[in-house]
């Protein structure tokens, strides 16, 4: 079996002085995820792996990081080796590379991290099995060998598959391709969520400027997005698809006209999660 450890032997690392880091930070709704830095943004993802907390600091004592980023429904992906160097706390405020919000001096280490060029040609290419330990987030290179599952030619985003066909849970939203992304914020319509847990649908409408992509960020956030329906239950990472697409044109009376007869096709107020 081929595993990332295998790896590191035969680019002549010694594995114990590897420690693996995977990024995934889900403590910022509506942001972008470790992923969708790495993949938009370079330089500020490079500032987000470079400062950790002050109790992750023994655990992350190794001469080399190999860094990957959680990606929702696509496992792990491996995104470069770094030389890391602890400098000490962080010596003045800057702006959180995730939320842009301030970041204190002084409230976590910073690392000096330099790209190392073994295994750069994988960088974006190769996704492993982390495990069942994701809280696990920091991990020793020769405790645990990682198999790989999958190595691609070229790091690329799958082309937008269309309105109709289009089907993701509510919490890949913040890491679907910019171009994905660019399509549903132009376009208003009705959409469905299907939850996994209950088997119930919702049907709703986006009707605001940004489209889809900004009535399902308000979902995203709050878990709700203000439904009375929606607020009674436990959050849910619901399933996500369009109904119907509209033109420019169209007028919030179309839009709640097209929203009330897809309930009464779906039956989504008697069995599902409509209140009206």
């Amino acid at each position: 079996m081929l595993t990332f450890a295998t790896l590191l032997d035969l680019a002549g690392i010694a594995r114990s002085s590897v420690r693996l880091l995977r990024h995934q930070d889900n403590r910022h709704p509506g942001h972008p995820s470790p992923y969708a830095l790495w993949r938009d943004n370079r330089p500020r993802f490079e500032e987000y792996q470079a400062t950790q907390g002050f109790g992750d600091a023994l655990d992350l004592k190794a001469p080399i990081w190999a860094s990957f980023v959680g990606v929702p429904g696509r496992e792990t992906l491996f995104v470069g080796l770094y030389t890391a160097e602890l400098i000490g706390a962080l010596p003045e405020d800057r702006a959180h590379p995730i939320t842009g919000g301030i970041e204190p001096a002084g409230s976590c280490n910073l690392y000096r991290l330099d790209p190392k060029p073994e295994l750069s040609e994988y960088a974006g290419r190769l996704w492993i099995e982390w495990g069942k330990g994701y809280r696990a987030w920091i991990q020793r290179g020769d405790r645990v060998p990682k198999p790989i599952v999958e190595l691609r030619r070229t790091f690329g985003e799958d082309p937008f598959p269309g309105f109709s066909a289009l089907i993701l849970n509510l919490s890949e939203i913040e890491t679907i391709p910019a171009s994905w992304s660019a399509a549903l914020s132009s376009t208003r319509g009705i959409y469905l969520f299907s939850c996994p847990r209950t088997r119930e649908q919702y049907v709703g409408m986006a009707s605001g400027p940004e489209g889809f992509m900004g009535r399902w960020r308000e979902y995203f956030v709050s878990g709700h997005g203000g439904n009375v329906g929606l607020k009674s239950r436990d959050p849910s990472d619901y399933r996500v698809s369009i109904l119907e697409t509209v033109g420019t044109g169209a007028t919030v009376n179309d839009l709640l006209a097209l929203e009330t007869r897809w309930k009464a096709k779906l039956l989504s107020r008697e069995m599902g999660l409509n209140r009206n």
